[in-house]
């Protein structure tokens, strides 16, 4: 009897040290707003209007999401992150990959990997390091409110690459870098879908800054899941996407001051559109996005939030357009998983078409030019869980 009981013992503390070895957490965000917009275009009736709904995701996109690590002894850990987004207003799986009828499961985020004082390598579906250094942009406190603007198109909005390897060093002094590839899968052709990135970030006390260069060249299942392919066979390997992310930001006691600028070139967009109705952001051949902006804490959970963001589209140099949005907004933690917020911004577009706040006033050729300005008001609760 006793040595059963002592078998039972060593048997408990073995499953003990296993468990307290390996880990796997659940986590998530339910991000929900009242959203009004003004001027949203309505294509049943090939008009606009005002419109009232309710937005899933306003500043973080709605998830739930699955991460785990499992030391394995000597500094060395296996590590993993499963990740889907759904719309909360819903309940249904939000975001999918080009192909008809099919919605990603793990659509945010699935890789799998190694972690050690080496740093990070992971293999899988990703963001690129845009999506890291747009902490120190107002993607960090409007989120998708100034997407359509521009932090989109330049990845800071967080764009998935397929079929990718990343590895990210440990935090040297301050600076941490990080190179991705992105494999094409092409048979016979390396270059064809292919894509790749490298970035590097420095934190030091209330100084942040950080730079990313992507390119992502075209395929028929292109990595970078920002290019839904319609290229020919001979367009296949040439360059598709060009993205150069340079942000800075300083806390100044109570204000974190911020500014960034991107340049973007799609050097296969190679149409001349000269209906303003066909000057969408996304058919540019180049866009340069500036932006500034603040948050001010009046305490540590109320903050006033302002930025200013400026695209300048270059639509192969046959004729150019400008998108300025001005975004304000209140943010008020009730605890540190939960808080309420308010946004208003106004998007104004000059000689190209006005994608909206949320995406919902681009116009078409039935409608003309839908709105050279729009104005959204948003008020929501953000849980985190």
């Amino acid at each position: 009897m006793k040595k059963s009981l002592l078998a039972l013992a060593v048997l408990g503390a073995f499953a003990g040290a296993a468990q307290a070895q390996s880990s796997v957490t659940i986590y998530g965000i339910v991000d929900t707003g009242v959203v009004y917009t003004s001027k949203a275009v309505n294509t049943g009736n090939a008009s606009t209007g005002s419109k009232f709904g309710i937005n899933s995701g306003v500043i973080q996109g709605s998830r739930i999401g699955f991460k785990g690590v499992e030391d394995l002894g000597g500094g060395l850990s296996a590590v993993f992150q499963l990740e889907t987004g759904f719309n909360n207003d819903n309940g249904a799986l939000n975001g999918q990959d080009g192909t008809a009828g099919t919605t990603n499961l793990f659509r945010r985020k699935s890789v799998v990997g190694l972690s050690g004082g080496f740093g990070t390598v992971l293999v899988g579906r990703q963001t690129d390091f845009a999506d890291t250094i747009s902490a120190y942009t107002s993607v960090n406190d409007f989120g998708g409110v100034t997407g359509a603007v521009g932090h989109n198109l330049n990845r800071l909005e967080g764009t998935r690459t397929n079929n990718s390897i990343s590895y990210t060093t440990a935090n040297l002094s301050g600076f941490t870098g990080n190179l991705m590839y992105g494999f094409g899968e092409t048979a016979g052709q390396t270059s064809a879908g292919q894509s790749f990135g490298i970035g590097g970030k420095y934190d030091n006390g209330p100084l942040g800054l950080g730079i990313n260069y992507y390119q992502s060249k075209q395929g028929t299942s292109p990595s970078d899941t920002s290019l839904i392919s319609t290229a020919t066979a001979a367009q296949a390997g040439n360059s598709a996407y060009k993205g150069l992310n340079v942000v800075a930001s300083y806390q100044f006691g109570p204000a974190r001051v911020y500014g960034n600028y991107s340049r973007v070139k799609q050097d296969l967009n190679t149409g001349s559109p000269t209906a303003v109705a066909a000057k969408t952001l996304g058919a540019a051949n180049k866009a340069d996005i500036y932006e500034l902006g603040t948050a001010y804490s009046l305490s540590p959970s109320l903050k006033l939030l302002g930025a200013v963001t400026h695209t300048r589209a270059d639509f192969n140099s046959s004729s150019k357009g400008k998108l300025t949005q001005i975004s304000l907004g209140t943010d008020y933690w009730l605890s540190k998983r939960t808080d309420l917020y308010a946004f208003v911004a106004n998007i104004r577009a000059t000689d190209m078409a006005n994608t909206g706040v949320f995406g919902d006033a681009t116009g078409t050729a039935a409608i003309g030019n839908a709105s050279d300005s729009q104005t959204a008001v948003a008020v929501g609760i953000r849980h985190k869980f």
